[in-house]
């Protein structure tokens, strides 16, 4: 029988109407969760949320802080002496009723060369950070380590920034005299006259509030950083003076309204700058991909069901032709799933005035394809499980221990973070990795964990896992049948026993 002729008996043995139901049904489970959640996401803002800030390369950035700057020319430099670095953190745990001075970890303050004052143009900045030291960072993607330690009134901390045409380069001293160069950087296509000034800002203080079995969700609450500055020197400045300006909104809080709004204030030689907010990457996720494929547990719950079923009742006869049946049955069924359900998903929530984070092509094509690739997969795993113990409800109860329960218990925050990153990397239901879009860089504090989109292996990893897992199920189950069907001849030899 040609490979034809066997795929067509294959799906006619396959394509009964509660099996096409079930299928329709995973199906629109996924797009209907996605539209659920576009519909229930409005804007807050008055009129459309502003977009978040793109860099020149046309990724995602954070970028808003108090600037307090003036210009300067192709060749020239800043240098000051930081006194002093202090913080304020809103209501944080345990019992959220306070506001306490600190820093937190990544709250920064220092100089900064910035290529204007629009949110995402190119810039170099030398800081002192909250827990981290002195740091060189630059086009929001790029950290470079300085000195350890903190600043003090008896122990200050001098920073210099240079321009010579394109390229930054930073320098630290504890004296103002001896200098050790932290970090270079070549930003290419500088405006002849860029800003150059002081700068304070200081990223949403996150903890962690247990759910579930262990899992947890994250809470942000304001904060604010304060840098105290004087030796404040410019060399290469442009004509015009001084001037203060926030990058990004500022003074909104009820916090910055009402007790200390951020700002820069010059008394006596001495600067006090102070600021919210961050430069690097993303502090969190816009609302995207990840939560508009929430469905997709229902969905895999249905489809293990389905193929497993089918698996058992086709036991000893599970086939090659078979399983790629009941793959291709999944795929198409996610591929209609997952491509709806971002189009229609990302355009209600566009038209609810919610800024959604762009996907590069490849991030969108994997999505659109390695999602129902997964599901495809997970099915054919299934229809071998069935296969191979030929009970469908052992099939089912298998397929859902293995896939199903990992894969819903690490993302919907009901297992300890650890639990759920080591399920992820050991299961089949490692495949999912492919809907990873989110990057994480140690110099943002971030919820790293499946339940937030970080996902522990790299997509093509974690697909390569769950393949592996659905070749080794087939080959048993094919192993079992090809076994079977020698039994009755073995019989027939003289001298052998059944």
């Amino acid at each position: 029988m040609s490979t034809t002729e066997l795929l067509r008996r294959e799906w006619r043995a396959f394509r009964r109407p509660a099996r096409l139901a079930a299928l329709a049904a995973a199906t629109l489970s996924v797009i209907a969760l996605a539209v659920l959640y576009a519909m229930g996401n409005r804007s807050s803002c008055p009129g459309r949320c502003p977009a978040p800030p793109t860099a020149e390369d046309g990724s995602l950035v954070s970028d808003q802080f108090w600037f307090l700057h003036r210009g300067l020319g192709r060749d020239g430099g800043i240098t000051v002496r930081l006194t002093s670095m202090t913080g304020t953190i809103t209501y944080p745990p345990p019992d959220h009723d306070r506001i306490v001075p600190g820093l937190v970890p990544w709250a920064k303050t220092g100089i900064l060369v910035k290529d204007g004052v629009r949110q995402g143009s190119r810039y170099a900045a030398l800081m002192m950070t909250g827990h981290h030291g002195v740091r060189f960072q630059y086009d929001y993607h790029h950290d470079v380590a300085g000195g350890a330690g903190g600043v003090s009134a008896p122990s200050p901390r001098w920073l210099r920034l240079t321009r010579s045409g394109d390229t930054i380069t930073g320098l630290e001293s504890t004296d103002g005299r001896r200098w050790r160069t932290v970090g270079t950087a070549r930003l290419a296509g500088l405006s002849d006259t860029v800003q150059v000034g002081l700068f304070a800002a200081s990223p949403g203080d996150l903890t962690l509030v247990g759910t579930g079995l262990g899992g947890a969700v994250e809470q942000v609450r304001f904060t604010q950083a304060t840098g105290v500055f004087d030796n404040v020197a410019v060399t290469g400045g442009a004509p015009g003076g001084w001037r203060g300006d926030p990058v990004g909104e500022m003074n909104h809080t009820d916090w910055e309204k009402s007790h200390h709004p951020s700002g820069a204030v010059t008394r006596d030689g001495v600067i006090t700058i102070s600021g919210t907010g961050d430069i690097g990457p993303p502090e969190g996720s816009a609302p995207g991909a990840g939560r508009l494929l929430s469905g997709l547990v229902i969905a895999l719950v249905i489809l293990i069901v389905v193929a497993a079923r089918h698996g058992a009742r086709t036991a000893p006869r599970v086939t090659a032709a078979g399983a790629a049946v009941v793959g291709a049955a999944a795929f198409g069924a996610g591929l209609v799933a997952a491509g709806t359900a971002l189009a229609v998903g990302t355009a209600i929530l566009k038209g609810n005035g919610i800024p959604v984070a762009p996907l590069p092509v490849s991030a969108g094509a994997r999505l659109v394809i390695g999602v129902p690739a997964a599901l495809g997969l997970c099915a054919v795993f299934a229809y071998g499980l069935g296969g191979r113990l030929r009970r469908g409800w052992a099939a089912v109860l298998a397929g859902m221990a293995l896939i199903a329960v990992p894969y819903a218990g690490s993302v919907l925050p009901l297992l300890p973070d650890a639990v759920a990153r080591w399920l992820l990397r050991l299961t089949p239901a490692a495949g999912f990795a492919v809907q990873q879009t989110a990057v994480e860089y140690p110099q943002v504090t971030a919820h790293y964990a499946p339940s937030a989109g970080y996902f522990p292996l790299p997509w093509w990893a974690g697909l390569a896992v769950l393949a592996a897992y659905t070749v080794t199920v087939m080959r048993l189950a094919i192993r079992r049948r090809d076994v079977r069907s020698q039994e009755p001849a073995a019989a027939a030899l003289p001298g052998t026993e059944r």
